[in-house]
């Protein structure tokens, strides 16, 4: 079964197939050529793997993340952070990484950053003198920290796996999401002095910040109502999804007014269509993960990697090498999904806290948005600037190796996901 459910997933992969749709009929080759489960077993774990309150959360994150995206939001926010550092070197391109930071607190999703952020900031960027392919990477790089800041759907989808607390998880990811984003902006000040790109004229002001802050004083209160009501116990983190879905609705049509009545099919059917995909994904990890389970590929996998080595630093090591891996050509939901009963088990064992290595998961798993052949945030970027995915792929590889190090931080000092616990 093991060789069948492998052989054949890997298969359809190289065919192109749709991860969720590769990993429903690997499940269903390797069930129907053994024989030794019933067919129903698929039906059924499709059904019951997204008959789950906390899974609830996802759906209403990303019909949040669309309707701000659409709602004016994400201008306020830019101007918040370009008043801050616009007239630095590198200004506008430091000032997007921060935007993308602060969008990340509100849309819980990689590709939807990128999408809302890069649609407005990099035909700016350009308009300024930036190279095509280094501001299409900027964004796409800073898009990934939009699984790590809270909200973020794979954190949810970690939780519901692990049985691990996700409100613990949304806290633990606040100190490690600033972390990348710091990376990310370290490199893009570095090559803007490299390259001779200039910040605005304008100086920065106390006035002048504390008139943009005004301005995005709605969209920076959503990320302070979504977490404060999650962490005070107000409500739990799919009620908070259903908080951010209805401040999104009102701050677009009624305090910012740009959000449209006649808007609202589009962003309906949008967000229908990105969740469909996921829960589509989750029920056929679930039971390609079950499969898995029953052909004690976990315990095998856990036992191979404890007998190279008992320290849990090289462990560690191997387990990132690993996500690193997988991260290149398996959507981050369905690796989260596979993966967690696999590597939870022996991250415990070596003396890991479930909610940091939950965190290193999902940033591991983060810089899969930007490593091809998968790398969604590249062909996002590449859809909205027009830069090949190859020349994006090669200016892409520095913010690679920022994340990288970023990741070893937050390996090395588990203080950073568990400070706030």
């Amino acid at each position: 079964m093991s060789a069948v459910l492998f052989g054949s997933f890997a298969a359809l992969l190289l065919l192109s197939v749709p991860i969720g749709i590769a990993l429903g009929l690997a499940t269903l080759l390797a069930i129907t050529i053994t024989g030794a489960i019933p067919i129903e077993f698929l039906m059924k774990e499709l059904t019951t793997s997204v008959d789950s309150f906390p899974l609830l959360a996802v759906p209403y994150f990303i019909l949040a993340g669309e309707i701000m995206g659409k709602g004016g939001i994400s201008k306020r926010l830019f101007s918040v952070a370009d008043s801050i550092v616009g007239n630095r070197t590198g200004g506008i391109a430091i000032a997007t990484i921060i935007t993308c930071m602060f969008f990340a607190a509100i849309s819980g999703s990689g590709p939807a950053t990128v999408a809302a952020i890069g649609g407005i900031m990099i035909p700016a960027m350009i308009e300024k003198g930036y190279d095509k392919r280094f501001s299409t990477a900027v964004v796409a790089a800073a898009g990934s920290i939009g699984v790590i800041i809270p909200p973020s759907i794979p954190m949810v989808i970690y939780g519901v796996s692990g049985s691990v607390s996700i409100g613990d998880m949304f806290i633990g990811g606040i100190l490690p999401g600033i972390i990348v984003g710091l990376g990310l902006i370290v490199y893009a000040y570095i090559h803007s002095k490299r390259k001779g790109y200039k910040g605005s004229d304008e100086k920065v002001t106390v006035k002048g910040i504390t008139k943009s802050l005004w301005a995005a004083k709605w969209a920076l209160f959503i990320p302070v109502i979504i977490l404060g009501g999650i962490y005070g116990g107000i409500f739990t983190p799919t009620e908070a999804g259903v908080v951010a879905v209805v401040f999104g609705l009102f701050a677009g049509l009624v305090l910012y007014r740009e959000l449209k009545i006649k808007d609202l099919p589009k962003v309906f059917v949008d967000a229908a269509t990105t969740t469909a995909t996921v829960l589509i994904i989750v029920g056929a990890a679930t039971a390609f993960g079950r499969l898995l389970t029953m052909e004690q590929i976990p315990n095998k996998i856990a036992a191979a990697m404890m007998s190279v080595s008992s320290e849990p630093i090289i462990v560690m090591m191997m387990i990132t090498l690993l996500l690193l891996v997988v991260g290149c050509f398996m959507d981050t939901v369905a690796a989260i999904i596979i993966l967690t009963p696999i590597l939870l088990p022996v991250a415990l064992q070596i003396g890991y806290d479930p909610i940091h290595f939950g965190i290193i998961m999902v940033a591991n798993l983060a810089i899969g948005f930007i490593t091809p052949p998968l790398g969604v945030n590249l062909f996002v970027g590449s859809g909205i600037s027009g830069v090949p995915l190859e020349a994006l792929a090669k200016a892409i590889v520095p913010f690679f190796f920022a994340m990288l190090i970023s990741l070893m931080l937050i390996i090395l000092l588990p203080q950073l996901s568990l400070i706030f616990l």
